[in-house]
């Protein structure tokens, strides 16, 4: 546990950041989610007006230091790809 003043004072803010990069985790894990299923019932073009929502949460999660930067710029063209792949079919 912490003794001083200045631990206990970052215990708690580290709690709230946690709280907020939870929040962020979440929003990312359900807008890409939302778009995949949008592709996995065949309404591309519903998954298209999903991507920019997805990227907003990607980008918002790699600017708050919750995912890193290549990791939102794989998920991005993971994304993209994903939706030229079922505009092809």
């Amino acid at each position: 546990m912490a003794i001083t003043s200045s631990a206990k004072k970052a215990i708690r803010s580290s709690g709230r950041k946690h709280v907020f990069n939870l929040r962020r985790k979440v929003a990312l894990r359900d807008t890409t989610k939302a778009l995949l299923k949008a592709l996995a019932a065949k309404d591309v073009v519903g998954a298209e007006k999903l991507l920019p929502a997805a990227y907003k949460a990607i980008d918002k999660a790699k600017k708050r230091g919750v995912i890193k930067s290549n990791t939102a710029d794989r998920k991005k063209a993971r994304l993209a790809a994903a939706i030229k792949r079922a505009k092809v079919k």
